[in-house]
């Protein structure tokens, strides 16, 4: 088949007469031994393939004959490999044996008279090197005419077009992406070696398998970290490797680690008992141990084995791919480990510091609570014209005030007995009568919420000696905690005489405490983190204070509680008073009324609750600091310009009421109070701006925040965090957890309304840009998939036209050759569309003078044969010589789209009627050329008409992509035109006319203008 001589009757064709190394091995074969018999007697089809072949720069191979012998040009040499001159003349089958199941059906398709096949990226394994290799192709199959031939069709002939490389390296890409992003991840060296495994077990094609072995600090072991594709406690995958032992020759890890340099093993399935398959049917037999380096220098953090894929060459650019592997599995490590040494270094000074920080942080929030209900009020007083108090605004104050009055007292006391100056004064009272009037003040609180009151205070045998306010408190503390714990249900207080002394109970049925949490209950500044309670307001010092009263009356205080069951508070007290310093005994006195000490316990307990609670309303209940009045806060006024809808969420009651009442003038405010009822409230009814405080029972600031964050359909709601905290740190925080704004109390009723109604237009802003941005994209992302389509069907083009070609060369009857030339001018008038499509979306572009009524005039000469086909009458007047400045092929490409969208619309017997005219621009003076084209088709229904525009919508699904009028208008607008669509559906004058204006290059004079109005024959 191959060689050097020829046999001496054969001829030398022209065909062969390049200089290319294909010509002169086609010149040097004699092709009287192969199927393909002696070129001489090649058909002219096949003689004139041949020439086109050689001449082509492109990969491309001729398969001929029902043997399907090989004919290629030099630009496939490369896919042949060392197959390569040997399939010169060769049949298919045995050229391609390998894969001549797949080839088959793609090549006998268009061989016996079908279409012609194509296929964007087919993924062979070919043997072309002298093992299979992974290869990825484009390739489109052509059939060939030849008149000689017994069906018509001489052969087929491929255009090929490897892309193994850059499916390779996409591939790779991606890999190295997905483990990129995952990098700062880890929190651990093991966390970042079972990250490795999972991201790395996407892409079996390339790392087969994978073994990650961590260094020890003396890089004289390595431990496993993780393993892809293989056993652990294989013997070529331990646990440990001890460098310094013969056992660590199974893989190189110590020439690797001494010369710090890739290493390649060859032979890697002896080294299993259990060989790693991979994703071929040859199981991987190469492997390359990579050191994995360390941000210190001249050390390393460990090895990566990988396995090399059993189809492909272990070439530079996989040696690359390992390296950049290694690379980022080093990084990984690395920010694992700095992120496990700055873990633990922020733990021993977090423990130093949680103390103080938590303090601080508990004492600013509760002061500055009030603080904001004190001076906004006032601040509003003072700016008023009586500069006087007044209804809420002074009950607000008052109430507040108190609050404040029993914080820093709480404070004063708690410091006092932690230094040692308390100054105490037991003396002899009937605990039970003052427990039971104690406890009663909270009656109120509690049926607002339907919760029952027990009261169990039996009789005394004797009076007990304690210290009268340090009592009050002890019970105010434990009856307000467990009121603050308990939503249904009862609270028990219970006083009874025992063996040593006095036991007081205090039971409810709330919440409870977590057996964990027991221990530190009478911590200093310790407070339960998500618990339910009814605020999170406190400074964490109440049972502690508790704690430190019962101590100094000798007395100890227990606990029982079961999480939603309840708790049970017990404080025991020994009669008598040997227990007692003899200088802090006093005489007794008069047992006076314990409402006044009571009074800021009770009112803070009320501002817990809802101001509207139905309990209440039907109790009558009104709390007692409000003089008797249920006066309800101010409405929205009716005049009033409400330019937005505002949630408040706060567990404070006068803190929702008092910001509800500043901003009701101006927006829309409801109230919720916790994040929880806030989310329920937000997906029924989405407000426009949330305003939130941070320390909430149920549900905190934060949480709410990152649950409207993570909500799609609530994450651009602006959020607005109201906190005592203060400093940049604080405010950094709340911003950098995805808040809008971060408040500090105390705050002024002028700088909250200016924040609330800047944030509400911001976000009016921002849905508008966001709701032009998605227009834009999705006008942009339209016109790249059309560019891509046009680019495409460029070779499908490019075969079609060569076919025509050999027709056109081809004798054919009258007939025939109509049909062919026909065909040919269709076919040229799809290669200039595509053409202008592509370069529609080029930059650079320069716009130029061109006479619009001649490209009118070409187009409709294009256009009428098949007009007339369809028994449709064509209509023009077209003035000569009008002028337009901009891109002439792009304007041809608009009018060849009017053109074929109106008889495709228009019935047999219908009128298409075209015209070009001088005119003005709609609205402006600004001279120009009008082109107008209507049809007397079935019309577009009303309320379509404004959507004929947009990408992807179109009328005629079957034939249509919604992309042509999309086009058109772009070219329009770039052109600075105008176009302008009408069209009815009414019987007897249905149709559409669509008007564009195009600049002129020069005016026109006004009789010419004048002149040139005329009716385009349908008025829709």
């Amino acid at each position: 088949m191959n060689g050097s001589s020829r046999a001496g009757t054969e001829s030398l064709h022209p065909v062969f007469a390049g200089g290319s190394e294909m010509d002169r091995r086609m010149q040097a074969t004699n092709w009287s031994q192969t199927l393909l018999g002696a070129s001489d007697s090649w058909s002219p089809a096949l003689r004139m393939m041949a020439k086109f072949l050689l001449a082509n720069r492109f990969p491309q191979l001729l398969w001929w004959g029902p043997e399907f012998c090989s004919l290629y040009n030099d630009a496939y040499i490369p896919i042949l490999g060392t197959k390569h001159p040997w399939a010169l003349g060769r049949p298919l089958r045995e050229v391609w044996k390998e894969i001549w199941p797949v080839l088959k059906p793609l090549v006998e398709t268009p061989f016996l008279g079908g279409p012609a096949t194509w296929m964007e990226d087919i993924p062979l394994e070919i043997n072309r090197r002298g093992f299979f290799e992974e290869t990825h192709f484009t390739v489109a199959y052509s059939p060939v005419p030849d008149e000689t031939a017994p069906n018509g069709i001489g052969g087929v002939l491929a255009t090929v077009h490897e892309i193994t490389e850059k499916v390779l390296g996409e591939r790779r890409i991606h890999a190295l992406r997905d483990l990129g992003a995952r990098s700062a991840k880890p929190r651990s060296a093991e966390e970042a070696g079972a990250i490795v495994a999972q991201t790395l077990s996407s892409y079996p094609k390339d790392v087969p398998f994978l073994l990650l072995y961590l260094l020890d600090e003396k890089q004289q072991s390595a431990r496993l970290a993780c393993s892809l594709g293989a056993d652990p406690g294989d013997r070529a995958c331990p646990a440990l490797f001890d460098l310094v032992s013969p056992c660590a020759e199974i893989w190189p890890l110590s020439a690797a680690l001494a010369g710090g340099e890739m290493q390649l093993i060859q032979g890697v399935q002896a080294r299993f008992d259990h060989p790693p398959a991979g994703p071929w049917s040859d199981p991987p037999d190469a492997a390359a141990v990579v050191p994995i380096r360390s941000g210190l220098a001249h050390q390393f953090a460990g090895f990566m084995i990988a396995g090399v894929s059993a189809r492909m060459l272990f070439d530079e650019n996989y040696r690359d791919f390992f390296n950049l592997l290694s690379a980022q599995i080093a990084a990984m490590i690395a920010n694992a480990r700095a992120y496990e040494q700055e873990r633990k270094r922020a733990e021993a000074l977090a423990e130093l510091d949680r103390a103080k920080t938590t303090f601080f942080s508990n004492v600013s929030h509760e002061l500055r609570t009030p603080l904001t209900l004190v001076l906004g009020p006032t601040e509003s007083a003072l700016s008023s014209p009586a500069r006087a108090l007044s209804g809420c605004d002074l009950e607000l104050v008052y109430r507040n005030e108190l609050r404040l009055l029993k914080l820093v007292n709480t404070l004063l006391e708690f410091s006092r007995i932690e230094a040692g100056r308390v100054h105490a004064a037991y003396e002899p009272t009937d605990v039970s009568a003052l427990t039971a009037e104690l406890a009663s003040e909270f009656r109120s609180a509690m049926e607002q919420t339907g919760l029952r009151l027990i009261l169990g205070c039996e009789p005394l045998p004797e009076p007990v000696y304690v210290d009268r306010e340090m009592w009050e408190k002890i019970v105010l503390n434990l009856v307000s905690n467990a009121f603050k714990s308990t939503f249904e249900g009862e609270i028990e207080v219970s006083l009874r005489a025992c063996a040593a002394g006095i036991e007081l109970i205090v039971r409810d049925t709330g919440t409870g405490i977590a057996p964990e949490e027991i221990p530190h209950l009478f911590e200093r500044f310790h407070r339960i983190e998500g618990a339910r309670r009814r605020t999170h307001e406190g400074t964490g010092i109440g049972l502690a204070l508790v704690h430190e009263l019962v101590k100094l009356h000798a007395g100890s205080i227990a606990v029982a509680s079961q999480p939603g069951a309840g708790s049970a508070f017990t404080v025991s007290i020994p009669f008598g008073t040997a227990h007692l310093p003899e200088e802090s005994i006093a005489a007794g006195r008069e047992l006076s009324s314990a409402a006044a000490g009571a009074t800021p316990y009770v009112e803070e307990a009320l501002s817990w609750l809802e101001s509207g609670d139905a309990s209440a309303q039907a109790a009558g209940v009104v709390p007692p600091l409000y003089f008797g009045t249920s006066r309800a806060l101010d409405p929205v006024p009716a005049h009033a310009a409400v330019s937005g809808r505002v949630l408040v969420v706060d567990d404070n009651r006068d803190m929702r009421e008092y910001v509800r009442r500043l901003l009701s003038t101006h927006f829309a405010v409801t109230t919720a109070e916790n994040g929880k009822t806030a989310l329920e409230k937000i997906a029924s009814d989405p407000p426009d701006l949330v305003l939130t405080d941070i320390m909430m029972p149920e549900m905190d600031g934060f949480e709410l925040l990152a649950a409207l964050r993570a909500d799609p359909a609530a994450n651009t709601i602006p959020v607005i965090l109201i906190s005592a905290r203060t400093g940049e740190e604080a405010t950094v925080e709340g911003l950098s957890a995805g808040a809008d704004d971060y408040l500090v109390k105390p705050f002024t009723a002028h700088e909250l309304a200016a924040r609330v109604q800047t944030h509400l237009q911001m976000a009016r802003r921002r849905r508008e840009i966001e709701e032009a941005l998605r227009k834009t994209e999705k006008m942009a992302a339209a016109g790249q998939l059309a560019a891509s389509l046009a680019h495409e069907i460029n070779n499908p083009l490019s075969s079609v036209t060569n076919a025509l070609y050999l027709l056109k060369i081809s004798p054919l009857d009258s007939d025939a050759s109509s049909l062919v030339d026909t065909a040919s001018s269709e076919l040229a008038r799809v290669s200039r569309i595509v053409k202008q499509s592509l370069s529609y979306y080029r930059l650079g572009t320069v716009a130029r003078e061109f006479d619009l009524s001649a490209i009118v005039e070409e187009s409709m000469q294009i256009f009428e044969e098949k007009s007339r086909r369809a028994g449709i009458r064509l209509l023009r007047r077209v003035h000569p010589g009008l002028h337009a400045v901009g891109f002439p092929d792009e304007v041809r490409q608009v009018v060849d789209n009017l053109l074929l969208n109106a008889i495709e619309a228009t019935p047999a017997q219908g009128v298409i009627s075209v015209s070009v005219h001088p005119s003005r621009k709609w609205n402006r003076r600004q001279a120009g050329v009008r082109l107008t084209i209507g049809d007397s088709g079935c019309g577009i229904p009303g309320e379509n008409v404004a959507r004929v525009f947009e990408p992807f919508y179109t009328t005629k699904p079957e034939k249509g992509t919604g992309l042509g009028l999309w086009v058109v208008r772009g070219i329009v607008a770039k052109h600075d035109g105008q176009i302008q669509v009408r069209s009815t559906e009414k019987s007897g004058r249905s149709g559409t006319v669509i008007s564009i204006f195009w600049p002129a290059a020069t005016a026109f004079s006004e009789v010419q203008l004048n002149g040139s109005t005329h009716s385009s024959g349908f008025s829709p």
